[in-house]
């Protein structure tokens, strides 16, 4: 039986480097000759080996996005349950490729939605309720960044949710959340050194059990 895929994420606060990491890692699982799927929340997935970029052109993902740029206002509690459906209209998708051996690599996952929502002071009981049964990740790679090294960053403050005050209650909630399968990436540093530390995270990952459920958040 040919082993399953690794489902890996990707977590940390705006303008960590996330993104371009994620992208990185599945540029050389790809040139490893190994199948990577790359899913980005929020939005549409993406299946060219060529091009990974984000799409919110989903029905869903163009209520985020008009929220996320500002040009339209949600309901605190509407746009939790929008980030929610978002990512479970991919779970088929996630246990399917996990399934056939193709390792799943996500921008963002329940960790993000639930942070963000504790920072805007929402039942933290309720908001963790919506994602309970999503596939487990194998690991979370949680980017750290300083403050100082985030708002450097080209691009900081574009979106509506990346504002210093809220950054701040992200970064805390997000400290709530840790498990035992997240894994701490120092992100201050250079693009390559950051690569090696995620290559090495991944290199170790245990396949032999089966993909589980979250169970708790």
């Amino acid at each position: 039986m040919p082993q399953r895929g690794a489902l890996i994420i990707f977590e940390g606060l705006d303008r960590s480097g996330k993104s371009t990491q994620a992208k990185r890692l599945v540029d050389h699982l790809t040139n490893e000759g190994r199948k990577v799927q790359f899913i980005p929340f929020p939005g549409k997935v993406h299946k060219s080996k060529t091009e990974v970029r984000l799409d919110r052109s989903t029905a869903i993902g163009k209520l985020i996005d008009g929220y996320l740029r500002s040009e339209v206002d949600l309901n605190e509690e509407a746009l939790h349950l929008l980030f929610c459906a978002n990512r479970r209209e991919r779970v088929d998708l996630i246990q399917e490729s996990i399934a056939a051996g193709v390792d799943v690599v996500c921008d963002r996952y329940a960790y993000s939605g639930v942070a963000y929502s504790l920072a805007k002071g929402l039942n933290g009981t309720w908001i963790r309720s919506g994602d309970i049964g999503l596939p487990k990740p194998d690991v979370v790679l949680f980017f750290e960044v300083s403050p100082e090294v985030a708002q450097q960053r080209g691009g900081f403050g574009a979106e509506r949710l990346e504002t210093d005050e809220l950054q701040r209650k992200v970064r805390v909630a997000m400290g709530t959340l840790k498990r035992d399968f997240w894994k701490p990436i120092n992100a201050d540093g250079d693009l390559d050194s950051v690569e090696l530390e995620v290559r090495k995270v991944v290199a170790d990952l245990d396949l032999s059990n089966p993909l589980s459920t979250l169970e708790e958040i």
